[in-house]
């Protein structure tokens, strides 16, 4: 009886976080003038050190709570619907339940990205208190190596956590490419999160110059089925993916800075994580001009850009405007490692 009602209160909570999404895409098709998703770092330092990442330090200090309220405060005013937290890792950051809380006060979606390591079931039932919508956890493979410590082996015990106890939606993303060791990896992770009744994505890691890698066959055999796997959904009705699966450029119209913002820790407003110093604005100081700018701001790194979120809320706007401003300099790639993962939230 008791596992029943817990499934009823999960697809109840399930329709109407459903109904606010749509309500979310009708908003965003009806008004261009305000941000549809921001990516918000609270915490820049992480317990790993994933080889790939570019997102991450070892020593830096939580943002302190009350100066995240003031800038989803500001989102909130600037009209953003969906807020992602992210790092570094969020679970360090000792008041993220207050955040994640004042997402939802705000009347927003609130989304997290994390890479599980820290999940208890207390702590899960904390964020379903807080009122946390979406969960997304990477795993790169199924054992441990020296490129990623997010394996399958590490975390499925975390996974049967989240199963177990988790009321908001979880999304598990895995990873081909990039000279993985093991490509066959993510079909293990990807059956394993539909067997417990999560989603399942994958994502494509390759070189961080910029430069689209094709998949060699087998890889694109495993990410053929992966994709086969997952649930019709918004993030199928472009081929952004399929084109960098096969080492192609996108042609589309990124409309990062204004309906995608990617705060950091210091407070500023960039492009996204790849794109850290464009335009480098304090959110606080950004308006609806710095919004109709950027929308109409072509950004020189769309042709290959990786990072797929942006690609989606962009998607909401690609039969507008076209973009007729030049930057004075085109972003390049501001943080080049040897390895990029493709961003699927």
């Amino acid at each position: 009886m008791a596992a029943r009602k817990m499934t009823l209160r999960r697809r109840w909570l399930a329709v109407k976080r459903r109904v606010r999404e749509l309500r979310m895409i009708a908003n965003g098709l009806i008004s261009k003038d305000h941000p549809v998703l921001a990516h918000v770092i609270p915490m820049r330092r992480c317990n790993l050190a994933c080889t790939y990442c570019n997102e991450f330090d070892d020593f830096s200090k939580p943002v302190p709570v009350e100066e995240v309220q003031r800038r989803l405060d500001k989102l909130a005013s600037l009209g953003t619907t969906i807020i992602t937290i992210s790092g570094g890792e969020p679970l360090l950051h000792p008041d993220l339940d207050g955040i994640i809380a004042h997402v939802r006060k705000l009347g927003m979606i609130a989304g997290m990205i994390t890479n599980g390591y820290l999940l208890t079931a207390d702590r899960i039932q904390r964020l379903n208190a807080a009122g946390l919508d979406h969960m997304q956890i990477s795993i790169d493979n199924v054992m441990p190596d020296e490129v990623s410590k997010k394996s399958l082996k590490v975390l499925d015990k975390k996974l049967q956590l989240l199963a177990a106890h988790a009321d908001f939606h979880v999304n598990i993303n895995s990873v081909v490419g990039g000279g993985m060791r093991n490509p066959e990896d993510a079909l293990v992770v990807s059956q394993r999160a539909i067997d417990l009744g999560f989603t399942s994505t994958v994502g494509i890691i390759h070189d961080g110059d910029g430069q689209l890698q094709p998949l060699g066959e087998i890889e694109r055999g495993i990410y053929s089925r992966i994709r086969s796997f997952e649930k019709a959904s918004y993030s199928q009705f472009n081929s952004f993916q399929e084109n960098i699966a096969s080492g192609r450029p996108n042609e589309w119209k990124c409309r990062a800075g204004a309906r995608y913002l990617y705060v950091c820790e210091k407070g500023d407003v960039h492009y996204c994580s790849q794109q850290r110093g464009y335009p480098a604005k304090p959110l606080a100081d950004y308006t609806v001009a710095d919004i109709k700018r950027e929308y109409l701001t072509e950004k020189g790194c769309a042709p290959h850009c990786t990072v797929s979120c942006v690609h989606q809320i962009s998607m909401i706007d690609s039969w507008r405007a076209p973009q007729t401003i030049r930057p004075a300099q085109a972003p390049e790639s501001a943080f080049s490692s040897p390895l990029v993962q493709i961003e699927t939230d």
